[in-house]
């Protein structure tokens, strides 16, 4: 009786604790997200000339890479001390026209507010959106704290009011992979990509993760609510390929199939409870017959269809111009949608395959992630591999346990 009384006062100090770590979460992400409001919306304050200085070219025009379909072409100057620095914007006939590497830059200053500075004269207008500029660009560290003080928040807040249904390692798992993706995004945060803030970015990315580990978590434990979690999985991923223009492949095999999938899986999932534990799904394995033909057509698909998307021109600075890159990024994004549709396949029907696809997918799309300089998802695929094995292991235990209990009924 006094064993059990302390296992209960226990739990009570254990969730408390949680509960707290909850709400310093929270009281932090509020915190970082007014500082950085303020920050961005403070008045521009009084600016005037300071002095001239020399600027310097930080890009080669080949690394710049501007064709003449470009409307702007900006250009990034800094002082030799890297003190000042200013975005110069072209028009194509401008840029195409530029000699040397320096330039003249006028710095105006004021008393409570950033320095900017010009290559001419501005107006009271041109300071506004140059200092509103700055500021935005400082206030996305801000604003990426808060974020992943969020993030995080609220994984601690599923892992608390679901304790129950998760086991220590799944807990251990799931938080350790939100804290790892947070550190991630704030020591190499997002640049800004076609037009779209790098913060926004990086507001997908960390929002991939959560979806992504939390659905991955769900599959292992042979639940069926993964496929609601993953048709919030599959709308962030077509953002992702919408706003950086690439992996088309990805994005048509996720709108066309995954999608529809999810919502039929669930549905196949839900009519095939375990007899004896209904929060359960009935999982088996593939014949090996299957599992030829299932590699004759990845192969085929791959050569098709990333030689199809090698043809198009879809114009993303992602790769920063360089086309052997984009060629190599196709071929891979064909590959992992292959790979991807048969694992949808083997989820629909429950098979435990689908974790060999995982695998492959998973390091298919770590390659894609590291030559898009995609760090923070290096994370998730890290999640995806030691999540696969853990699944992988539990459904071969399930479906050893149910051979074995068939075997001793029919005797």
């Amino acid at each position: 009786m006094e064993n059990k009384l302390t296992q209960n006062k226990n739990r009570k100090i254990l969730q408390s604790v949680k509960t707290a770590v909850v709400v310093i979460m929270a009281v932090l992400t509020v915190v970082f997200a007014a500082k950085g409001v303020i920050g961005l919306y403070s008045e521009t304050g009084d600016y005037s000339f300071s002095k001239t200085e020399t600027f310097i070219r930080q890009t080669t025009a080949d690394e710049e890479d501007y064709s003449e379909d470009e409307t702007l072409c900006p250009v990034e100057y800094a002082t030799a001390d890297g003190e000042y620095t200013m975005i110069v914007n072209y028009s194509f006939e401008e840029w195409e026209a530029l000699e040397g590497t320096e330039v003249t830059g006028y710095i105006y200053e004021a008393e409570n507010g950033p320095a900017v500075a010009f290559v001419s004269e501005p107006t009271e207008e041109d300071i506004s959106k140059a200092v509103k500029d700055t500021r935005a660009d400082e206030s996305n560290m801000v604003f990426g704290m808060a974020i992943a003080f969020a993030l995080v928040a609220i994984g601690f807040f599923i892992m608390t009011v679901w304790d129950r249904f998760f086991t220590t390692y799944e807990k251990v798992w799931f938080l350790g992979i939100l804290v790892l993706a947070s550190v991630v995004s704030l020591l190499f945060p997002e640049e800004s990509c076609n037009g779209v803030n790098g913060l926004w970015i990086m507001v997908l990315y960390l929002l991939d993760t959560f979806l992504n580990i939390l659905c991955e978590l769900l599959i292992s434990k042979q639940s069926k609510w993964n496929f609601i979690v993953s048709v919030f999985v599959e709308i962030t991923e077509i953002l992702i390929c919408v706003v950086l223009a690439y992996r088309f492949a990805t994005m048509a095999s996720t709108l066309f199939f995954w999608l529809p999938i999810d919502i039929i899986s669930f549905i196949n999932w839900h009519k095939h409870p375990d007899k004896k534990e209904e929060e359960l799904t009935e999982v088996r394995k593939l014949s090996g017959l299957a599992e030829v033909l299932i590699i004759i057509g990845i192969v085929v698909w791959t050569m098709g269809v990333g030689y199809f998307l090698t043809t198009l021109d879809f114009g993303t600075d992602l790769f920063g111009g360089n086309e052997t890159l984009e060629v190599i990024v196709c071929y891979l994004d064909a590959c992992a949608s292959a790979v991807g549709i048969c694992n949808g396949v083997f989820i629909l029907f429950r098979i435990r395959e689908q974790w060999i696809a995982w695998y492959i997918c998973s390091i298919l799309e770590a390659v894609i992630n590291i030559i898009s300089g995609q760090y923070v998802l290096l994370v998730l695929k890290f999640g995806y591999l030691t999540n696969t094995t853990y699944g992988y292991i539990k459904w071969t235990k399930y479906i050893k346990a149910k051979a074995k209990e068939k075997q001793m009924a029919e005797k």
